[in-house]
């Protein structure tokens, strides 16, 4: 069996296991060695020695440039959150009117130093406190204080 062979089934080894042990690491190692199993088969490199530091600084190179670029392919990009922990991040905390809200219209309140579209039931003038009931999507739904 070739060196160049042997260099490639480890690459592919090492990329098939990191389906079963994903953290991103393995699929660049396995990289690593068909770098190295690429220059061997072209006879650029010979010896033992100079393939292990082939393997070395390729894998190397690709885990610290390429990871990650290609983390979120390879294991998944989350976007969606849990709304019920999300809520609680608003739920009782105090925000002040900047823009009047009108009975059952939309206004603007302060809250953690970003202006937020408000509805509250009853008018609420500018400067006024308020208390965060819930949320609807981007508009937060505010009580008197």
């Amino acid at each position: 069996m070739s060196a160049a062979l042997i260099w490639f089934v480890v690459g592919l080894v090492l990329m098939l296991l990191e389906l079963a042990l994903p953290g991103v690491i393995l699929v660049f190692i396995g990289l690593g060695a068909w770098v190295a199993a690429l220059l061997v088969w072209l006879g650029w490199v010979d010896s033992l020695e100079g393939q292990m530091i082939v393997f070395a600084i390729a894998s190397t190179v690709l885990l610290v440039v390429l990871r990650r670029v290609f983390k979120g392919w390879l294991m998944g990009i989350t976007v969606a959150g849990d709304n019920a922990s999300d809520l609680d991040e608003f739920l009782g905390k105090p925000v002040t009117v900047v823009t009047a809200i009108p009975a059952d219209g939309v206004g603007k309140v302060e809250f953690k130093g970003s202006h937020w579209n408000a509805l509250c039931a009853q008018p609420l003038g500018t400067g006024a406190a308020a208390v965060i009931t819930g949320r609807d999507g981007l508009c937060l739904l505010v009580r008197a204080k």
